[in-house]
């Protein structure tokens, strides 16, 4: 089979790395964002893909804006190609590129379909709290993420689970995923299925206001908020901004599912809650880090980062910062 791979971040590695090393697949040519400064530098840096294409010598096309590239339209048209392969590649494709290839368009879109159709499914997910999640292969259509269903392969997801782990286990999946889904659409053994409108949900671009914490919010709110956007979420601390990197919500959740050492210790936070206001430090767990009150139950800052300074683990943050109990963490919103 002939291919064309559109892909930039790291999230597409694995799934270009699978296609290229496949006998049964010839990746004809990567499509990517193109590069971008980066780093105090301000140097230009090639995207993830483009470093995996340039060392395996595939022909790299790089188009501003891919509808309206001619160059770049010209040469999808002569390539031929049977599908064209899609992860992550951060522009909308035309109905014009829709058409070109025998077989179609092919994603791997991260979330099971119909839910979490759009820019950011694997925050969203944590988000609010899902026990499981996937990928989903589709035939591209003209509307966001709402073309017809191939093939679909599920994980668990753990309670210490943050975007990043998430990320790295599903992005191994989709490469898995988007192998078989091509072979068996060659070989027609696999049927499209329409998606069902009605069961849609929506994963929107993050905005600075969902990296701020809401103390007032419960310890499994917080929690699932931390880890799916992380690593940015933000609070207020002295006067300055507290990255909340790692937390451990100790309420709301079974005992057996928090870790060893942090389930040993549960005679001592048990007795502290509803001791103070949301916000407030109501205690600390030796070797852990600082406990806040939320507005239902309690929360571990198990990794921290202050403004301006190196990541901290929670135990390290409290010895450092000499913290007190009753110090609090609230102040104005930081983002409107």
């Amino acid at each position: 089979m002939k291919l064309v791979f559109f892909g930039t971040p790291q999230f597409a590695v694995p799934s270009l790395e699978r296609l290229l090393g496949h006998p049964g697949l010839d990746v004809l040519a990567v499509v990517t964002q193109p590069d971008k400064r980066r780093g105090r530098g301000n140097e230009l840096s090639p995207s993830p893909v483009k470093t995996v294409a340039v060392e395996k010598n595939v022909p790299v096309w790089q188009p501003r804006r891919i509808k309206k590239d001619a160059e770049t339209l010209e040469k999808l048209r002569l390539a031929e190609a049977d599908a064209f392969v899609v992860v992550a590649y951060g522009q909308l494709l035309s109905q014009e590129i829709l058409d070109m290839p025998r077989l179609g368009c092919v994603n791997g879109h991260g979330s099971i379909l119909p839910k979490y159709r759009g820019a950011a499914p694997i925050q969203w997910c944590l988000y609010h709290g899902e026990p499981e999640t996937g990928i989903t292969t589709m035939l591209m259509d003209a509307g966001m993420d709402t073309g017809a269903m191939l093939l679909k392969a599920t994980t668990p997801i753990a309670l210490l689970d943050n975007a990043f782990d998430l990320a790295t286990t599903l992005a191994n999946l989709t490469a898995n995923l988007l192998v078989e889904t091509l072979l068996g659409l060659e070989a027609g053994t696999i049927e499209p299925i329409p998606q069902d409108n009605q069961q849609a949900t929506y994963a929107p671009l993050i905005q600075k206001a969902d990296y701020q914490l809401d103390w007032s919010r419960s310890a499994l709110a917080l929690h699932n908020q931390v880890r799916g956007f992380y690593p940015n979420c933000v609070t207020p601390f002295r006067g300055s901004l507290l990255k909340v990197r790692a937390t451990v919500p100790l309420s709301s959740v079974p005992l057996a599912e928090l870790p060893a050492e942090i389930r040993d210790l549960a005679s001592e936070w048990q007795g502290w809650q509803r001791t103070g206001a949301v916000g407030t430090m109501v205690g600390f767990l030796k070797n852990q880090g600082a406990v806040v009150q939320t507005g239902d139950g309690l929360l571990l800052l198990q990794e921290v980062q202050l403004a301006g300074k190196r990541v901290q683990l929670g135990w390290d943050f409290v010895n450092g910062m000499r913290i007190q109990v009753g110090e609090q963490l609230a102040g104005s919103p930081i983002y409107e």
